[in-house]
């Protein structure tokens, strides 16, 4: 990934750290902060709120990189993983939505 987003991503798992996730935290919690900001990226969407879904994006973003850290993978891999499986997917786009077979 480039420096940029490494320099991000070390930043977030210090404050991580500093405000005691990894110690006192557990990963089904996290998953639940990663689904309440993923929730406020639809409410932002539909309040056509750019800044609300910037905000948002981030949010969910730094959860994921504290679930990855928590669960000893790294997100490359797992960008990779999930790339090589709907590299080969097929489907439709139906309502807005692609639906895979």
């Amino acid at each position: 990934m480039n420096n940029r987003f490494e320099e991000l991503k070390k930043n977030v798992l210090n404050w991580a750290e500093e405000k005691g996730i990894f110690e006192k935290g557990t990963p089904i919690a996290q998953a639940g902060k990663t689904l309440e900001e993923a929730t406020e990226i639809l409410v932002g969407i539909a309040k056509d709120d750019k800044e609300e879904i910037i905000d948002s994006l981030g949010d969910t973003l730094v959860t994921i990189i504290i679930q990855a850290e928590m669960q000893g993978v790294d997100l490359l891999d797992c960008l990779e993983v999930a790339y090589n499986v709907i590299a080969k997917r097929t489907g439709v786009m139906k309502n807005g939505e692609f639906i895979k077979d």
